[in-house]
């Protein structure tokens, strides 16, 4: 295939660890599932469309989580993509349970962790998860305790490399005291920039940089702000050109956006291709 087939190989590659390369955009699964994150996609043809197209569209990197539905995305990706064409990474994650719509619970006892990633790894079709991601530190059991379960799973071959999610600096280099920590998963957009200082400190230190909701525009995109102005003067969308824009913020970013559809997926995908000037940079992070 042409680049022009393959477009999200024009984001380049980031190598988590030191020995898993990763199409630096990505695709994100949480909105393959019901309302809420809750239940079954109301189409999941459609949803198993979605994925195949992700990879066709050069995406290597998948990120995913066994509270997506709860248990609705991880089979699903599996259905669509089993088996796992070489190359292709799977991130999943563990630590947050679920009581019902939009609810989420910090549950980080190791042996619920373990528990969970014996799941994933069921659910996806695996021997071994290429990133275990914590999904989030439950603040009733020691840190060290989560990061020391997964620890235990990656030495018997069950996970490769072990990531966190929605954590400070100081939650990093107290984690690494425990086991390598290969990439960190906070919010950040254009919009939305509080976790910046741990982005530069990802960078500095080899880690990975996986912004979720990454297409968070707001007014950006309205009307005759400076997103929805720019986008309009180069023939994009405002959503491409946010993602352009994470892209070139840093080398350690690993955008995931998600969507269930694929004519989204298609424009999302595509923006790895735009090249922002240093001077359209500055414009928009100066916007917020």
């Amino acid at each position: 295939m042409t680049s022009d087939q393959r477009p999200a190989l024009a984001a380049g590659d980031y190598t988590l660890g030191t020995d898993l390369p990763v199409t630096r955009l990505g695709f994100g699964s949480m909105q393959l599932t019901g309302p809420g994150v809750w239940g079954d996609p109301k189409d999941p043809d459609e949803a198993v469309r979605v994925l195949r197209r992700a990879v066709e569209l050069g995406v290597n990197f998948i990120d995913t989580a066994d509270s997506y539905g709860p248990a609705v995305a991880e089979p699903l990706i599996k259905r669509a993509l089993h088996p796992y064409p070489d190359g292709l990474v799977i991130a999943t994650k563990a630590g947050l349970t679920r009581t019902g719509p939009d609810q989420w619970v910090p549950v980080g006892r190791p042996e619920y962790l373990r528990q969970q990633v014996e799941l994933s790894l069921r659910f996806l079709g695996v021997d071994r998860i290429d990133l275990l991601q914590l999904h989030r530190i439950d603040p009733k059991v020691p840190l060290a305790d989560q990061v020391g379960a997964l620890k235990e799973l990656r030495e018997e071959g069950k996970i490769r490399h072990i990531g966190l999610s929605e954590v400070s600096i100081a939650d990093v280099e107290e984690a690494a005291k425990v086991a390598p920590i290969v990439s960190v998963q906070n919010l950040f957009n254009l919009a939305n920039r509080t976790a910046e200082p741990l982005l530069d400190y990802a960078a500095e230190h080899g880690i990975g940089f996986i912004p979720w909701y990454p297409l968070a525009t707001g007014r950006l995109a309205q009307g005759d702000g400076p997103l929805a102005t720019l986008a309009e003067q180069r023939g994009v969308s405002p959503s491409q050109l946010a993602l352009a824009w994470l892209l070139k913020r840093s080398p350690a970013m690993l955008p995931i956006p998600g969507t269930s559809s694929v004519a989204h997926l298609d424009e999302n995908v595509r923006a790895a291709t735009i090249e922002l000037s240093d001077a359209e940079f500055d414009i928009l992070s100066r916007a917020v």
